[in-house]
Formats: C-alpha cells, sequence, structure tokens
C-alpha cells in the first residue's frame, strides 16, 4: 500500500473559503486524504487566522466528492463536550459519504483556556480524554439512550438521530506511552506528528497492531529558498518547541516570547524549505521508515496554497508515488 500522502487545512494561517478552496485543490491535485487542525486561536498572532474548523469541514465535505477529510485534532473535552462531538461527526461523516475519521487529542491550552476551566496536568486532561471516547463511542454504537456518569463527564439520556451508515473511525493523538495505550485500546488508528519508533511500538503493544498510522509535516516550499526559510520562520518558529512545551503555552503571545530565539537558520534545518523534491523525500522517509502509514504535509503561508499544489500535481506526487507507493 505504501505510504499515502495528505494535505493539511490549516485554519491557523487561512479564512474559511479559502480553506475550501484549498482542499478543492488538493483533491484536483491527486491527494490521498486531507486533515484539519481545529484552533480557537493560531500559534502567533502573525499566522492571522482561526475559523471554525467543523463549519470549515461541512463545506469541504459538499464540496469535495473523493478526497477523506479528517480532525488533525479535536479536542473532545473543554471547548466541546463529548455528547456534542459525537453529534458533530456523525453529521459530517453523513455530509461527506462515510469520507470522515474523527482525530481525537486531550487539547492545548492555546485553544481550550477560553471556557474558562482551568488547565489540568497531562494525566487528568488523558483522563478526561478516556471518559470522552467511551461517550462518543457508545453514541455511535447507537444502542438506545447513553447515560454517563464519570469523573469528568456526565451525559443524560442523549441519543444520535441521525448516525451514518459508516462508522466513524477515531484516530487519538499520541506523545508518549500513556496516550499510546488509549490510542491502542480505543483508537482506529494513531496520530503524532514525530516520526518516533517507540509510539507505534506501544501502539501496537495496545492493540493498535495494523491500524493506521497518520503523522503530519511541516514544508515550506517556495522557488524562492530564502522566501521560503524568512516565511517558515515567521509563521513556524515554535514548531520545534515540542508537543510538551505546545500543550502548556496559554496564547500566542507566550509562543512568541517562547520562540523568540529560534533563528532562521534553526527552522531551515528541521523544516524542508525551498522547491527541493527530494529534502521533502527524505524528511517524509522519517515516518515511512516506522511504520507511519499515512504523512499530511503542511504547507506554511496560507497564500502560498495555490503554487504548492500545482508543485505538487506535476513534482511532488509523482515522486512521491515512486518513493512510497500510496
Amino acid at each position: 500500500m505504501g505510504m499515502q500522502l495528505g494535505y493539511t487545512m490549516m485554519t491557523e494561517q487561512a479564512g474559511p473559503k479559502d480553506l475550501v478552496a484549498h482542499v478543492v485543490g488538493a483533491e484536483d491535485a491527486g491527494f490521498d486524504f486531507a486533515v484539519s487542525s481545529d484552533h480557537y486561536f493560531p500559534w502567533l498572532d502573525e499566522m492571522g487566522h482561526s475559523p471554525h474548523a467543523w463549519t470549515v469541514l461541512g463545506a469541504a465535505a459538499q464540496a469535495t466528492s473523493r478526497i477523506p477529510l479528517m480532525t488533525y485534532v479535536t479536542c473532545p473535552s473543554f471547548r466541546y463536550h463529548p455528547a456534542v462531538v459525537a453529534q458533530k461527526a456523525a453529521t459530517l461523516q453523513i455530509l461527506a459519504d462515510g469520507r470522515f475519521t474523527l482525530g481525537l487529542g486531550s487539547g492545548e491550552n492555546l485553544s481550550e483556556h477560553i471556557v474558562g476551566g482551568g488547565w489540568p496536568p497531562a494525566d487528568v486532561r488523558q483522563e478526561m480524554l478516556v471518559e470522552a471516547i467511551h461517550i462518543i463511542r457508545d453514541l455511535f454504537d447507537g444502542d438506545g439512550y447513553t447515560n454517563f456518569r464519570g469523573e469528568h463527564f456526565d451525559v443524560e439520556s442523549a441519543k444520535l438521530w441521525d448516525l451514518p451508515e459508516q462508522r466513524v473511525p477515531i484516530g487519538v493523538a499520541v506523545s508518549g506511552r500513556q496516550s499510546c495505550r488509549i490510542a491502542g485500546e480505543l483508537g482506529d488508528a494513531m496520530i503524532a506528528v514525530e516520526p518516533q519508533a517507540e509510539l507505534g511500538e506501544w501502539f501496537d503493544a495496545a492493540g493498535g497492531a495494523g491500524k493506521p498510522r497518520i503523522g503530519q509535516m511541516p514544508i515550506s516550499f517556495d522557488t524562492d529558498r530564502a522566501a521560503a526559510i524568512t516565511r517558515a520562520h515567521t509563521l513556524f518558529r515554535w514548531f520545534g518547541l515540542g508537543w510538551k512545551v505546545n500543550a502548556e503555552l496559554p496564547g500566542p503571545t507566550a509562543f512568541d516570547a517562547a520562540s523568540q530565539f529560534v533563528r532562521e537558520e534553526d527552522v531551515a534545518g528541521s523544516i524542508p524549505c525551498g522547491d527541493d523534491v527530494d529534502a521533502v523525500l527524505a524528511a517524509a522517509k522519517r515516518y515511512a521508515d516506522v511504520g507511519f502509514t499515512h504523512l499530511a504535509l503542511v504547507q506554511i503561508g496560507g497564500d502560498q496554497q495555490a503554487p504548492f499544489l500545482e508543485w505538487s500535481r506535476t513534482t511532488l506526487l509523482p515522486a512521491w508515488r515512486e518513493a512510497f507507493g500510496g
């Protein structure tokens, strides 16, 4: 099967109509799947956007016909109650004719602090995620009414009246042993942003063997490499801070401060910049080598999607198929 190539609808760098146009372009270019971030805030003020991802995905489901869609990822524990996430996901699966996967994670302070519930430690957030997944799965089962009394959530006589014919698969974001166990036991796929072999090993040990592993990787395509590096530094200099830091920072000002000493050369050393297709393939190979079945690229720069999609159609996708199948 090889490793499939995905496109990222990066809601933090483009408005809602542009995002729909971009994913239509990705489908036309031949991408295998598309994922969407789900934030209330961008990481940096310079990114400039953060429309409601689920509304955009509903429009994308109608504007496309082939490309699978996925949240990458939604937190079902703070801004959204898990019973409402289940309803949204079931509805979107109907609109998408079975092309939707629900990607879930334990959240980031950046986007979840807005409801004023505080920001609990990571182990509590994982407990909340487990309860949320149990609620969502039970509602997807559609067997009568769901009642739930948990440590973190209550559900009172809930039922989804519009269930899709094809059950919504659930992907779970992982970053360590605990989250890999949750993904292996309760998820249909593993989601990770770092190509670490142990994540897949822990996922498999918990019941994930044979299930998809979906990664994500930023690039900054431009025929002018210097411009690509500058743009990547301006918009994505926070990327190298790592998940454990990124999950805790409360807002764009904090991300700006935390990344203030990141240099352009640091970014260029960690993110493929320019139009060298071999550099992108080499970076992607790190994911393929540790068993990822899917990799979604993030093209940095909301106004750079059209040239990236054309380059992908003519250059990247043929080279990708040769290197990774898919």
